[in-house]
């Protein structure tokens, strides 16, 4: 891949995830705090899991792309986490730690952009592509989360396009 490619990649995944951090606000943010504990199935996390797993490990491949190197700190990890006493508490995070991140990106450079690099031996691939696995694993794990939604008591928002909880202006 060419410097000049990957810059506009690196542009357009941006976009996308500037789009798609504002509705994953909202999703963590239906999360109620009474419903924390909830699970549809004993082999599926809990909301409170998956809730934290998602702001947390977004901000973890930012941080990766931004490094131009992915490392697993498990104890940096549970620091992040345990953090947070509330679902609130995870949203502030959120908003607060991602968009930064992304203007970071932003500014990286096209030649950083285009050099690969490795994932834990499993691939290697352009810097930039490493930001629609980010972007596509936030959007698997938001989807997860707002499938419990209703089941916790709490309001579906709108995701790409109304909900039965949120409908879209006009309809």
């Amino acid at each position: 891949m060419n410097p000049e490619v990957a810059k506009a990649m690196a542009e357009f995944f941006a976009g996308m995830m500037e789009n798609e951090s504002k509705t994953t606000a909202k999703v963590l943010a239906a999360v109620p705090d009474t419903g924390r504990d909830y699970r549809p199935d004993p082999k599926s996390r809990s909301a409170w899991e998956l809730a934290t797993h998602l702001a947390a490990s977004e901000i973890w491949f930012l941080d990766g792309v931004l490094a131009g190197a992915f490392k697993y700190d498990p104890e940096a990890e549970k620091k992040t986490v345990g953090s947070f006493g509330t679902v609130q508490d995870v949203v502030t995070f959120y908003e607060r730690e991602v968009p930064p991140r992304i203007q970071q990106v932003r500014r990286l450079s096209p030649e950083k952009l285009a050099t690969a690099i490795d994932f834990f031996g499993a691939m290697q691939e352009p810097t930039v592509t490493y930001l629609g696995l980010a972007n596509n694993h936030a959007i698997h794990h938001r989807g997860q989360l707002a499938a419990y939604l209703r089941a916790m008591g709490s309001k579906v928002p709108s995701i790409y396009g109304g909900s039965a909880d949120e409908p879209m202006s006009g309809q």
